[in-house]
C-alpha cells in the first residue's frame, strides 16, 4: 500500500522535478494528455490547468494513489504503465518518478515512441539517487540474513533502476526523436523529526512496507532510523539537507 497523505508530506519537494520536467515540453493545444503514474493527482491538476483544452487521462497501479486522485476530481484509473498504449489523440505523455519501478522500461518508451502521433512529447523523470546513503542503507538492512530471503527482490539496486541522461538520450535519438536530457541534484532541506526516514517512507520503502507485517515494518524501520541519522545529521538550527538527484528525459517524436 502506498499511503498518499505520507507521499504529500514532502509534496514541495516533490513537485519541483515535475514542474521542471513540464517546462521544457512546449506543446500548444495538445489534444490529450497522459499523466502515467498520476499519485493523489495534485500534480495532474496543473496539467488539465496548464492545457485546459486537453483530455487528461491519469493511471497508477495504486488503488488508494487513485482514490486520492478522483477525489481531487481527476478521472484517474487503476492500471499497470507496462499495459499502457496512447490513444491516437495523445499529443503529451507524462511520467514522473515512475519508471525506476519497471524493470526494462527502456523498452517501453522505445514502444510509446512508436506508438504516439507525429509530434507528440514523451516528458520522463526519475530519481537517479541509488547510490546515496539513503538507498545504500535500505540495501545493507535488507541483506540481513532476518530480512534478506524476502526483500532481497523487492528492493531497488543501484546497477538496474534507471539510466544515465546520455543512455536515455542515446535510446531515444535511436528511435528518431530530437531529445533533450539532462539531470539535477536537488539540495532539499528537510526539517522535524527522523525527515529523511519519513521520506523514503512515502517512496524507496514502498515495496517493504508491503512485504513484511506491522510488527517486521516498525522494526525494520526503527533499525534504519539511526543509520540514516547518522548519514544526514540534523543541523543546530532543525534543518537537514537531503541531497538528491533525478534524471530528466523529454523527446518529440518526429513528423
Amino acid at each position: 500500500m502506498w499511503d498518499p497523505s505520507t507521499y504529500l508530506a514532502f509534496a514541495d519537494h516533490r513537485s519541483r522535478p515535475f514542474f521542471d520536467l513540464l517546462a521544457r515540453v512546449p506543446a500548444d493545444a495538445p489534444r490529450r494528455v497522459a499523466d502515467l503514474g498520476c499519485g493523489p493527482g495534485n500534480l495532474t491538476e496543473t496539467l488539465a490547468a496548464r492545457w485546459p483544452g486537453a483530455v487528461v487521462e491519469a493511471l497508477d497501479s495504486s488503488p488508494e494513489m487513485v482514490a486520492a486522485a478522483r477525489d481531487r476530481g481527476i478521472a484517474a484509473e487503476v492500471g499497470d504503465v507496462r499495459e499502457w498504449n496512447p490513444s491516437a489523440d495523445t499529443d503529451v505523455v507524462v511520467s514522473n518518478a515512475v519508471l525506476q519501478w519497471v524493470p526494462a522500461h527502456e523498452q517501453l518508451l522505445v514502444r510509446w515512441v512508436k506508438q504516439l502521433a507525429p509530434g507528440a512529447w514523451l516528458a520522463v523523470q526519475v530519481p537517479g539517487n541509488f547510490a546515496a546513503a539513503s538507498h545504500v542503507r535500505v540495501r545493507e538492512l535488507a541483506a540481513d540474513p532476518r530480512w534478506h530471503d524476502r526483500l532481497a527482490p523487492v528492493v531497488l539496486r543501484e546497477d538496474d533502476a534507471v539510466r544515465d541522461p546520455v543512455e536515455y538520450a542515446d535510446l531515444l535519438a535511436d528511435a528518431g526523436c530530437s531529445v533533450d536530457a539532462w539531470e539535477t541534484t536537488y539540495l532539499h532541506a528537510l526539517t522535524g523529526e527522523d525527515p529523511v526516514p519519513r521520506w523514503v517512507t512515502g517512496t524507496a520503502l514502498r515495496p517493504i512496507r508491503s512485504t513484511l507485517d506491522e510488527p517486521e515494518w516498525a522494526q525494520f524501520r526503527a533499525e534504519l532510523a539511526p543509520r540514516l541519522r547518522a548519514d544526514y545529521p540534523a543541523r543546530a538550527d532543525g534543518t537537514t539537507w537531503f541531497p538528491f538527484r533525478r534524471v530528466f528525459v523529454v523527446a518529440r517524436v518526429p513528423d
